[in-house]
C-alpha cells in the first residue's frame, strides 16, 4: 500500500501542470491617463482663479486658434469687460512662465457704459471698445497720453478699425484706485483699453512688439 502510494505522487509530481494566464502582464492598467488641455493647464499652473473665469481664458484660447497664432510664448493680456469697472479686468500672463505679472484696472470707451460696459462698436466716433484680438504694436509717443502701444486688430468687422480710430494701449488718470473712490467707477476713454500711469510702462515691457490682448464681453 506504501508502494502504491509513493507511486502516486510521483504521478503526480511528472505530470504537466498547466500555466495560470499572465493576467497582470495582459491586464489594462487600473490608472487612466487623463490628457489636461492647454486651457486647463494654464489655468492652474497661473493660478488664474479669482482671477479671471476658465470660460474667459478659453474663449481667448479659441479666438488666437482661430487666427493660427502661437500660445506656446510671448505675453498674453486679457482684459474682461463683462466684469464692472471697479474690478481689476485686466490680467496680463507670460506664456513661457505660465504665470501672471499684472493684474489691474483698464478702462472701457464712454460709449460702452458708466460703472457696467453695455455697447461694443468698431465704428469711427463711436467712443466704445471693440472687442476681440488684437496684436500689440511698438511703442509709440502720444501728444495727449505720452508713452502708448499701437494696436493692430485682428478680427475683421470686430476691432479691425482700430488703427484707424486710433484706439491705443495708454496710461490715464482716470485709472486709478483714487478715482473709483471719488465717482464709483473708473474714468472712460475714447474707446481706447487705458491703464494707469504707473502700469504704462510694465505694458510697455510685457507686450510691446508682438504680444497678444484679447477684450472680452459675456
Amino acid at each position: 500500500m506504501i508502494a502504491s502510494l509513493v507511486a502516486l505522487l510521483l504521478l503526480m509530481a511528472l505530470a504537466p501542470v498547466e500555466s495560470a494566464p499572465l493576467e497582470a502582464a495582459t491586464a489594462p492598467s487600473a490608472e487612466t491617463t487623463i490628457a489636461v488641455s492647454p486651457v486647463d493647464a494654464l489655468y492652474e499652473r497661473a493660478k488664474l482663479s479669482g482671477i479671471i473665469s476658465r470660460e474667459v481664458l478659453e474663449a481667448a484660447y479659441e479666438r488666437i486658434e482661430e487666427h493660427k497664432l502661437d500660445v506656446s510664448s510671448g505675453t498674453l493680456a486679457i482684459a474682461d469687460m463683462s466684469q464692472p469697472s471697479t474690478a481689476k479686468r485686466l490680467v496680463v500672463i507670460d506664456l513661457d512662465a505660465q504665470e501672471v505679472v499684472l493684474h489691474t484696472w483698464v478702462a472701457h470707451g464712454s460709449g460702452t457704459g458708466g460703472l457696467m460696459a453695455e455697447k461694443f462698436s468698431n465704428t469711427h466716433n463711436s467712443h466704445q471698445t471693440s472687442l476681440g484680438l488684437y496684436r500689440v504694436g511698438e511703442r509709440i509717443t502720444s501728444p495727449k497720453h505720452g508713452a502708448a502701444l499701437l494696436l493692430q486688430g485682428l478680427d475683421k468687422g470686430l476691432n479691425d478699425q482700430a488703427r484707424a480710430r486710433e484706439v491705443i494701449i495708454h496710461g490715464a488718470d482716470y485709472v486709478s484706485e483714487q478715482f473709483i473712490a471719488q465717482t464709483g467707477r473708473l474714468g472712460r476713454s475714447w474707446g481706447c483699453p487705458a491703464v494707469s500711469r504707473k502700469d504704462m510702462s510694465h505694458m510697455i515691457s510685457t507686450l510691446a512688439n508682438g504680444g497678444l490682448l484679447f477684450v472680452h464681453a459675456s
